[in-house]
């Protein structure tokens, strides 16, 4: 129910008169802080410069034309109107969308089922999965599902760094260091500890580099030895990867890398020459930039070859050309962001119809330790050992809490799994993150788990509870301990839009604290399950609590366990 749309209408037709419009009164309306100063504030300030008078007697002249029928009262505070709703109604109305709704509840149609490709995850084979790659991981899938959510289809692209350079070093580092029998038994640790020791070794021999680009170029002239090293290193780096895709819950749509691109960067760079936007510098070649602010930016070295925003651009027209995208969305970090402003700025040169509409979604660092990560220098934290060890921290919380509970080893692997994922979810994106898995695992505080364990409390009551028809249950509930609970309720669809136009997780996250908040404060102060004429009411508020935090858990990407 938009209840800022009703005051907005009872304050115009009070005004009579076009000093302010629909719009301008509806945003200026605000929140008070506490629930006994109201539910909605009007300021009248604004009004003084045109009515010449003073703001309080303004509001004491509005409030005797305003038709209080439909609310509880109206009162005037200095130059404030407040307005407290009829929560009876409120609750009603609130209540029965929800009830009615199900875990559809704040699902819209903007997005029409336009297409939206996203760019996330992204690990380079031949590494494992680091805690490096959370981030893009769980950000890009919770920003899928919020697509989704507001009627868009969302595309999930692993676009897997399988190519380049780096495999050059690879299999200099293999050919030099390693052995077929080791790599057969663990081929990922194997595989980086080679990586890591090229990048000891090159400091000492820089001779190394050349070589590798010269195992490079083989691997590009398709040369059988090389290609079948680079094909084996790729098949079993996906097989590490999806294990732990699989503990994440996480899926995707297409694996399409670098190496699907690189028969067709040609297609852009035909484009770029048929628009004349390519321009010699220094023996390579570049598209100038000026116009947008930006450095030129480099298509092909002097010798040729190609760079990333090569095969990007024909990565974009592939996209573009197969999906036919409302949006095109790069989950990758902030340090990023130069780069995919010079890969939009280019494809606006070219044309390319989705260009306007490529949004790069930057997030912040994640540290550990207040240290960053990086494979090169060996310093690698490995993403399915920490999930591994959360499971068992929440396995060890579940044994001292509730030891009887049925089915102990998954909820202890949603709870872990799921204090990962929403321990990063309820940072804004853009913030960097230090990484302390107690912190995140608590069951008090700003946590996933006790979302969780307030969905679970909600399940719980409802369980003891003698079983109600919810739809035809009386939903007019007075309780004004419940009053902050149904305003929160009423909140979610907002949120769900206001989170997929910001492509901020951060948002859904925080509403659920403050959702769970709330419901443990009224289950604090409200006997629930008391037998009298407002049980079924009260029941059917749990219910929807309920209903509307697992459904803001999922759209994180977090499962929400009815026992813990």
């Amino acid at each position: 129910m938009d209840y800022k749309a009703q005051v907005t209408n009872s304050i115009l037709q009070a005004l009579g008169t076009d000093d302010l419009t629909s719009a301008e009164v509806y945003q200026k309306l605000e929140r008070p802080k506490e629930l006994a100063m109201g539910d909605l504030a009007f300021p009248t300030f604004t009004l003084a410069k045109t009515m010449h008078k003073a703001p309080n007697m303004i509001a004491e002249e509005l409030v005797a034309k305003i038709d209080t029928a439909a609310y509880e009262k109206v009162e005037v505070k200095g130059a404030y109107i407040n307005f407290f709703l009829d929560k009876a109604r409120f609750s009603n109305e609130v209540l029965t969308t929800i009830t009615e709704e199900g875990v559809a509840y704040g699902q819209n149609d903007n997005g029409k089922g336009g297409n939206v490709p996203i760019d996330m995850s992204s690990p380079n084979i031949a590494k494992p999965i680091s805690m490096g790659h959370l981030r893009s991981t769980v950000i890009g899938n919770s920003i899928a599902k919020i697509l989704s959510k507001n009627g868009y289809h969302p595309i999930k692209d692993n676009h897997l760094g399988d190519w380049g350079t780096q495999f050059g070093k690879l299999i200099v580092a293999y050919k030099k260091w390693g052995n077929e029998d080791d790599v057969r038994k663990d081929p990922i640790n194997n595989l980086v500890k080679y990586y890591v020791k090229f990048h000891v070794e090159d400091k000492e021999h820089p001779e190394l580099d050349d070589e590798a680009r010269e195992v490079f170029k083989k691997l590009e002239d398709g040369d059988e030895e090389t290609t079948q090293l680079w094909e084996w290193f790729r098949e079993e780096s996906l097989k590490a990867f999806n294990e732990v895709y699989d503990k994440l819950g996480v899926t995707f749509d297409t694996y399409n890398g670098e190496a699907f691109y690189n028969d067709k960067m040609n297609i852009g760079i035909d484009i770029l020459k048929d628009k004349n936007l390519l321009e010699e510098s220094q023996g390579a070649q570049v598209v100038k930039l000026d116009k947008y602010d930006l450095n030129p930016a480099l298509i092909l070295k002097s010798d040729g070859a190609t760079l990333y925003i090569t095969r990007d651009i024909a990565t974009a027209i592939y996209r573009d050309r197969t999906y036919k995208p409302a949006m095109n969305l790069y989950v990758v970090g902030s340090e990023q962001t130069y780069y995919f402003q010079q890969l939009k700025a280019v494809l606006l040169e070219m044309g390319l119809p989705s260009a306007e509409n490529l949004h790069h979604i930057p997030f912040g660092l994640i540290t550990v330790n207040g240290k960053k990560l990086s494979t090169r220098s060996g310093r690698i934290i490995l993403l399915d050992e920490v999930l591994d060890e959360a499971i068992e921290l929440a396995q060890k919380q579940i044994e001292e809490k509730n030891p009887n509970l049925p089915n102990k080893e998954e909820v202890a692997k949603e709870v872990g799994v799921g204090a990962i994922i929403f321990g990063d979810l309820k940072n804004e994106r853009t913030n960097n993150i230090d990484f302390v898995l107690e912190d995140q695992l608590r069951f008090e505080g700003e946590t996933g788990p006790y979302v969780q364990y307030s969905h679970a409390r909600a399940e719980s009551i409802l369980r003891k509870a003698n079983p109600v028809d919810f739809h035809s249950a009386d939903k007019h509930l007075s309780d004004p301990n419940a009053w902050e609970t149904i305003q929160i309720l009423n909140d979610f669809p907002v949120v769900v839009e206001s989170a997929c136009k910001d492509f901020e997780p951060s948002e859904i996250a925080k509403y659920s604290l403050k959702l769970a908040k709330a419901f443990n404060k009224y289950y604090a102060h409200s006997k629930i399950l008391v037998e009298d004429d407002q049980l079924a009411s009260r029941l059917t508020l749990v219910k929807s609590v309920s209903t509307v935090l697992k459904e803001s858990l999922n759209l994180l990407g977090v499962k929400a366990p009815d026992e813990m």
